[in-house]
């Protein structure tokens, strides 16, 4: 992996958890990690790895995530 991907990757992770802070942790008592990033080397595609705590969540943050993706995404 080049440095530009590894920069890029790191980058992406780091905002989309700063995103999901603002975005879900307000609304939760849930733990949402953004656990990495892979951007794929063309950069026309992305994926963000994520974990939440405690599991029973799990389901219900995730479908938060789905309804609001677009706005996640408009926003990073």
């Amino acid at each position: 992996m080049s440095d530009r991907l590894k920069k890029l990757n790191d980058l992406l992770r780091d905002e989309v958890g700063r995103i999901l802070l603002a975005e879900l942790e307000k609304e939760n008592d849930a733990l949402v990690t953004v656990i990495g990033a892979d951007v794929s080397p063309t950069l026309e595609h992305a994926t963000i790895r994520i974990s939440v705590f405690p599991i029973a969540e799990e389901k219900q943050i995730l479908e938060k995530i789905k309804k609001q993706i677009y706005h996640i995404q408009q926003l990073l």
